[in-house]
């Protein structure tokens, strides 16, 4: 019997034996395995590690690179350039020519695109039919502002067209020169400005001719706007766009949410103000702007605006004679916006409903027939409103649609020459209430983001009993570096 005890001990050692011998040897390969893939994402690591080191010692040596070459441009030399390293100066800094016989020193790399002029340019055009003379045209119960006012000329004419350059200066400074080059050929200076890069805590400053940031519509150049022309309050409150020549801090608060808060200095000479030939700022406005996503397809951004000028003989033409304006003007503005588009992505249809409300204040001195022997003068007040609302919808990719409805409500104004009974409102015709509308439809069609075909229809109501049917095609082109159309059209 135990015998047969030992036999079968022996036996199933045996048979574990080879079992236990191929579970340990599975074992050991796994460790093996593991121990290799460890290894593995070591060494990754360690490379990624070791090129990340060498990225940050080459962008210090560009840096270094660039402060020394910027170092002796500012010092009247110029700067050798850094072995291995990419120098950083703006194209425009010429290498003085090499004196006649010396020997070549070697080709230095050339400059960095960083610095380098972007230069883009903006053609546009239409062929207007109008049903009215377009030399009659006024916004009844506004002193005209001298600025771009009306639907412009029968025909056909050359739009505004737009030339941009662009650049970084240096580390901490980018500056921007547009012109703008009409129809009758005239060339003017759009925006001309400087500013920040790159300051902490969200602030950034302007300084020169910038389009403000009060209101929505204004601080976008009119190639990027929906419809043909400017919105009839801004025609009659700001003579088209209100384009100051000063400073500007705008500062980005670090929250989830948009929210924008920025003030303006200018020299006043942007109507509603004029060159009134004093120091200091003869203009100052503040805004703030709030925005946010709702849900994953829709969006806002609200905003409210105030500005503060004056003016000193701000003239106007009425019946052949000069009349003028002397004293402040204060003007509020709310601007609001709501987009919509699939699930974010607004590449084959969205939605944008948008809308602004201006209200303008204006005391002081109205100067009747100046310079002649009816002159006269008298206290002037007035409160005076207007808004739109419009809305634009992109029912297919390239293919768009919008209405907009305008009025203006010339409101309450109390000339003392007229309580006085010096003068009747036969003398001041222009200036006698009225609340001007028009109503607009539009159909674009963009064949890329750098083109815009669009028709315009409008029903303008803006002087008593005269309508004026109009009719606009009109195109849009984008050359150069300026962008996309599309994406040019700010949030």
């Amino acid at each position: 019997m135990l015998k047969h005890k030992v036999m079968m001990a022996a036996l199933s050692v045996a048979v574990a034996a080879p079992q236990a011998y191929a579970a340990d040897k599975k074992e050991q390969k796994e460790l093996a395995e593991i121990r290799a893939e460890i290894r593995q994402m070591k060494e990754a690591y360690e490379a990624r590690l070791q090129a990340m080191e060498q990225r940050l010692q080459q962008a210090q040596a560009d840096n270094a690179a660039a402060k020394a070459q910027i170092a002796a441009i500012s010092a009247g030399a110029p700067a050798a350039p850094a072995t291995g390293a990419a120098p950083a100066v703006a194209a425009y800094v010429e290498t003085p020519p090499a004196p006649a016989g010396a020997a070549p020193t070697g080709a230095a790399n050339p400059a960095s695109n960083l610095f380098n002029p972007n230069i883009s340019m903006i053609l546009g055009g239409t062929l207007q039919n109008l049903k009215q003379d377009p030399t009659q045209y006024r916004l009844q119960g506004y002193a005209p502002s001298g600025g771009e006012v009306g639907p412009g000329k029968r025909g056909f004419n050359l739009g505004e067209s737009e030339l941009t350059i662009t650049a970084n200066i240096d580390p901490q400074f980018a500056g921007q020169l547009t012109f703008s080059l009409n129809g009758e050929n005239q060339v003017s200076v759009e925006e001309a400005f400087v500013q920040t890069r790159g300051m902490e805590n969200g602030l950034n400053l302007k300084a020169g001719r910038f389009l403000s940031s009060i209101g929505y519509l204004n601080g976008q150049h009119a190639h990027t706007w929906d419809f043909v022309d400017a919105p009839l309050a801004y025609q009659a409150f700001l003579g088209g766009q209100y384009k100051p020549d000063g400073v500007q801090a705008k500062w980005l608060a670090p929250l989830d949410q948009f929210l924008e808060v920025g003030v303006e200095a200018g020299n006043g000479t942007a109507f509603p103000g004029n060159d009134r030939n004093k120091n200091g700022a003869g203009a100052v406005s503040v805004f703030a702007h709030l925005g946010d996503d709702i849900g994953d397809s829709s969006s806002y951004r609200a905003g409210v605006s105030y500005l503060h000028t004056g003016a000193e003989q701000r003239a106007y033409q009425d019946q052949g004679l000069t009349n003028s304006f002397s004293g402040k003007s204060t003007m509020w503005i709310a601007d609001a916006i709501y987009k919509w588009a699939p699930n974010g992505n607004p590449t084959n249809t969205n939605f944008k409903l948008q809308g602004e409300y201006f209200r303008r204040k204006e005391s002081g001195t109205l100067n009747y027939a100046v310079e002649t022997d009816a002159a006269a003068s008298g206290n002037y007040r007035s409160v005076q409103s207007g808004w739109y609302l419009q809305g634009v919808y992109q029912f297919m990719p390239t293919w768009r649609a919008g209405l907009r409805y305008d009025q203006l409500s010339s409101g309450s104004q109390r000339i003392g020459l007229i309580d006085s009974g010096a003068l009747a409102w036969s003398n001041l015709p222009i200036l006698e209430a009225y609340n001007p509308s028009r109503s607009s439809f539009m159909i674009d069609y963009s064949p890329s983001e750098f083109s815009r075909l669009r028709l315009q229809l409008a029903r303008d109501q803006s002087r008593p009993g005269v309508t004026d049917n109009q009719i606009f095609l009109q195109y849009i082109m984008s050359l150069g570096t300026h962008g996309p159309l599309v994406l040019k059209e700010q949030a």
